[in-house]
């Protein structure tokens, strides 16, 4: 009897944990175009938008501000993101992809504001399955 419990006991410990593993989400950014990464970063940056953003970022991101020499990493970054959650900023966003060679791609999105114009320059390498967001440098010509 008592080996016939701990027989039941160990199947569901093993039926949960197989359950869990599969509980968890998956990317909906997972072999979609780089260009829709690049779009996704923009709803992340001037809509508030923060849903994807685990699965937007590589997990050696940096962020580099270059008119005041700021410079963020991932977490830093997605807190940022997080305290602006909601928040739509009121400018007209374009983007061109500069470079797309192998698994590396460079773009430039471009955000016009009334009194001034901020460009973005993001770097995205192809990781297994996906497209990630590695490096942005932000200027403001």
């Amino acid at each position: 009897m008592k080996k016939t419990l701990t027989t039941i006991a160990a199947a569901i410990i093993m039926i949960s944990s197989f359950s869990s593993f599969a509980a968890e989400k998956n990317n909906p950014l997972k072999n979609v175009e780089s260009a829709k990464v690049i779009g996704t970063y923009l709803e992340a940056t001037t809509l508030g938008s923060i849903e994807l953003n685990k699965f937007l970022f590589a997990d050696d991101f940096q962020y580099s501000n270059s008119a005041n020499d700021d410079t963020f990493n991932k977490g830093e970054y997605i807190a940022f993101l997080k305290a602006h959650n909601g928040v739509n900023f009121d400018c007209k966003t374009s983007y061109e992809i500069l470079d797309q060679t192998g698994k590396t791609c460079m773009a430039k999105a471009t955000m016009v504001f009334e009194n001034f114009t901020r460009v973005d320059y993001i770097t995205l390498n192809q990781e297994q399955d996906s497209w990630k967001v590695s490096k942005v440098v932000t200027t403001y010509p």
